[in-house]
């Protein structure tokens, strides 16, 4: 018996437009896409593409300008922004190209923080947080502060930060941007692992051999609009934009 899986996130009919003067930039326009449970997702395109307009919807940093984001069933168009930075938090963990971490805190408490955050107590957040970067293998790194770490060590700190709540999703934009090519497939390797062990993960990238490499879905955009479609069939990847959109139309989205 095959078991359905859980849709965690869906834009439907999402449109992002900015302002520019007198002029309007569509930077996402009418995209439909889903993910579910479990799924390794690639958001694929080139500079310019909206993939990052993409990202910050799909993580829910962001609301629409027409359409609908869904996460867990919930549209995040009805709630505010305290309510939705809390069911953010929980179900979602983020890794930055740029690692965003905060450079006058300690490792340790660069991985805290987003507990602080959910009220979890201050024992409890730094138990966590050992835990977490002994799984990253920083353990001897949690009094050091992000300026006396490499770029791949800085990346794994993220990666210990984005676990701190035990989000079902995983976040990464541009992952291995920032570092050299062996760095970067130990990033991309320990992302495949937290995939294996029932993680979400969505990458956001401009590199089609990271997309194709690790990915059970790639989402192709291009001018803001979903240009296609594949998905991982055994060794190959096939291209499904004709059902995705056909089952879109199906549940009446225009």
């Amino acid at each position: 018996m095959v078991t359905e899986r859980k849709e965690l996130i869906r834009l439907r009919n999402v449109s992002k437009f900015y302002e520019m003067g007198n002029s309007v930039v569509k930077a996402l326009n009418e995209v439909n896409l889903k993910v579910y449970e479990g799924e390794f997702v690639a958001i694929m395109g080139p500079s310019g593409s909206g993939k990052s307009t993409a990202m910050n919807l799909v993580g829910s940093l962001d609301v629409p300008t027409h359409g609908s984001v869904f996460l867990d069933e919930i549209d995040i168009s009805t709630l505010g922004e305290s309510e939705l930075a809390q069911i953010r938090g929980k179900k979602i963990g983020f890794i930055f190209q740029s690692f965003n971490l905060i450079a006058n805190l300690t490792t340790i408490e660069n991985v805290m923080l987003p507990m602080m955050f959910q009220g979890t107590g201050i024992d409890k957040r730094r138990k966590k947080a050992e835990e977490l970067l002994k799984l990253v293998d920083l353990g001897n790194r949690g009094e050091h502060y992000p300026g006396e770490l490499s770029g791949g060590q800085r990346q794994r700190v993220a990666i210990a930060r984005s676990l701190a709540n035990d989000p079902e999703v995983i976040l990464a934009d541009e992952p291995t941007g920032n570092l050299d090519t062996k760095t970067g497939a130990i990033v991309m390797e320990f992302l495949e692992k937290m995939n294996r062990e029932g993680k979400t993960i969505i990458i956001v990238t401009h590199d089609p051999d990271l997309a194709e490499k690790y990915a059970d879905v790639v989402y192709w955009l291009k001018d803001g609009i979903l240009e296609k479609v594949t998905k991982r069939e055994g060794k190959r990847f096939v291209d499904v934009t004709k059902k995705v959109k056909k089952a879109v139309k199906g549940n009446g989205v225009k």
